[in-house]
C-alpha cells in the first residue's frame, strides 16, 4: 500500500500502533546499521534509503538508487534489501535457520508481520557490508 507521506515520521504516524511499533523497529535496525552516505527519505510510497543524486546522477530513470526500503503492505510489512546477491542470500538464508526463524522471501524484499520475525543481527550485518562506493560500482558493473 504505497502512502503519500512526505517524511518517514509521517508515513510511520499514517501506520495502525501495531504496524507502527514493528515498521518502527526494523528501522531502528537499519539506522543503526546503515553505512554512511545513504540518506532515508520517503520514495515509491515507503521509507528508503538511497544513495543521492548528488553521489550518483546517472540512473536509467532518474530517480535516486534504492539500498533499502520499508514498507507496510495489506497483509505484511516488507523489507527491501537491493543488493542481495547469491552469497548475501546464502548467508540470510543461514541466519533465518540459525535463528529458527521463516523466510518469507520476494524477489527483493523480506515479509514478515513482527521484528521477532527476523534475525535483526544478521540482517544489519549485510546492511552495513555495503558501503555507498560499493553499491555504486555493483549497480553501474550491472548496467554496463
Amino acid at each position: 500500500m504505497q502512502s503519500s507521506a512526505k517524511t518517514p515520521a509521517s508515513y510511520l504516524k499514517e501506520l495502525p500502533d501495531d504496524r507502527r511499533r514493528e515498521l518502527s523497529r526494523v528501522r531502528a535496525m537499519v539506522r543503526k546499521h546503515l553505512p554512511p552516505g545513504y540518506r532515508e527519505v520517503m520514495n515509491w510510497g515507503m521509507i528508503t534509503y538511497e544513495v543521492p543524486l548528488a553521489r550518483h546522477p546517472k540512473t536509467y530513470n532518474g530517480q535516486p538508487l534504492c539500498y533499502a526500503g520499508l514498507a507496510s503492505q495489506k497483509n505484511y510489512l516488507s523489507l527491501y534489501l537491493m543488493p542481495v546477491d547469491a552469497k548475501a542470500l546464502a548467508r540470510l538464508k543461514a541466519a533465518f535457520k540459525k535463528a529458527g526463524k521463516k523466510l518469507d522471501m520476494g524477489k527483493s524484499c523480506i515479509r514478515f508481520k513482527r521484528a521477532e520475525d527476523l534475525p535483526l543481527d544478521a540482517i544489519g550485518a549485510e546492511l552495513a557490508a555495503v558501503p555507498v562506493d560499493k553499491f555504486v560500482a555493483y549497480v553501474e558493473a550491472a548496467t554496463r
